[in-house]
């Protein structure tokens, strides 16, 4: 049976003409291609002469620390001002550029957001938005090809090992390639606060750096007092904190123990966890990346969940994901207890029959 077509009709057609002519008018949406790890451009003389500066300038400091505090050279107010400090910036990297920005472990109100970026950025570890990228990009390749600083880089002998930890430690950052903020963090690129803040990190830099001298010496009234702020609380704080930050990923996925099962080299390391914030309970932060607290079994001190903890109080932080208690268990590899502020599924409510 053939269809008809009477054209001296406008505006009759046939069903197969239709689907024709819709056929021709739609175009096919385009397919994106998948976004690489690693962006086009790599870090050029200028970026890893400023790495290497910020680098070696505190390590220096932090060698000639022994002989200038034996003596002279430190007051109260140093280690005060150190301390305070080392507590911010490192509280900014642990509570907020590890498990806020990269983890979203929990969500912040805006102050607290705006703060712990600032706070972050003092550490002096990267801007925001290179550190959640590498970070979320060490987690998708953990111990892996594709991880940026894998101590398992180079093989599992004693020699390659060796260097590995040396490359996880401070090798990596030398390494030309930048990873892509596009693939790992576009929700950091579209929020331009973050972006800002992340884009102003010379500022904070300046900031970490400047404000224990000005501090010390207003409170002295001495350029003496100043300097000596400076070099502690400034210069030996900043490679102190860069140490302790770099351990995490060479010690702690090299030495220490697995109380978990993880599918990478990830372990607890007890003797960083006060100096780390609780960072160092690395093993189960790789069991369970999203986690707010890190240190979840008995005696586990883990002070940025513990701040996490205070924030949610105070309703600064909110929907905070705490470890839970069944999949805790289902990992568990020993039988120690579970920490305080693990959240138990609760049972449904019996229903009354007719109710």
């Amino acid at each position: 049976m053939t269809s008809v077509i009477d054209t001296r009709s406008t505006g009759a057609t046939t069903s197969a003409a239709s689907a024709g002519t819709a056929a021709a008018s739609t175009t096919a949406a385009p397919v994106r291609a998948p976004l690489k790890d690693l962006q086009d451009s790599r870090k050029g003389p200028v970026e890893k002469t400023l790495i290497a500066v910020f680098v070696a300038i505190p390590m220096l400091a932090l060698a000639a620390a022994i002989p200038l505090a034996w003596g002279w050279g430190l007051t109260w107010l140093d280690v005060i001002l150190a301390v305070v400090f080392y507590y911010i910036s490192g509280l900014g990297i642990a509570m907020g550029f590890h498990r806020y920005f990269t983890h979203l472990s929990y969500k912040a109100k805006p102050g607290l957001r705006i703060a712990l970026a600032i706070a972050g950025s003092m550490a002096i570890e990267g801007p925001l938005l290179g550190w959640v990228a590498d970070h979320r990009r060490h987690h998708k390749y953990s111990d892996r090809e594709g991880d940026p600083h894998s101590p398992w880089r180079f093989g599992d002998d004693w020699k390659a090992l060796a260097k590995g930890l040396g490359w996880a430690h401070i090798g990596w950052m030398f390494e030309g390639s930048k990873t892509s903020r596009e693939k790992f963090c576009p929700d950091l690129l579209a929020d331009k606060t973050m972006a800002r803040i992340s884009r102003t990190f010379p500022l904070w830099v300046a900031v970490s750096l400047l404000a224990p001298a000005l501090i010390g010496g207003l409170v002295t009234w001495s350029w003496w007092g100043a300097l000596t702020a400076f070099f502690w609380a400034s210069l030996v704080r900043v490679a102190f904190l860069h140490h302790v930050t770099w351990s995490i990923n060479s010690i702690c996925h090299t030495f220490g123990k697995e109380e978990f099962e993880v599918r990478d080299k990830s372990r607890n390391v007890n003797w960083l966890a006060i100096l780390s914030f609780g960072e160092s309970w690395h093993n189960w932060h790789h069991a369970d990346p999203t986690s707010a607290r890190h240190g979840v079994l008995r005696g586990q001190i883990d002070t940025a969940a513990r701040l996490i903890w205070i924030c949610e109080r105070f309703g600064w932080a909110y929907d905070v994901r705490w470890p839970d208690e069944a999949r805790l268990t289902a990992k568990q590899t020993g039988t120690r207890r579970l920490k305080a502020m693990t959240r138990t599924a609760r049972p449904e409510p019996v229903r009354r029959a007719g109710a």
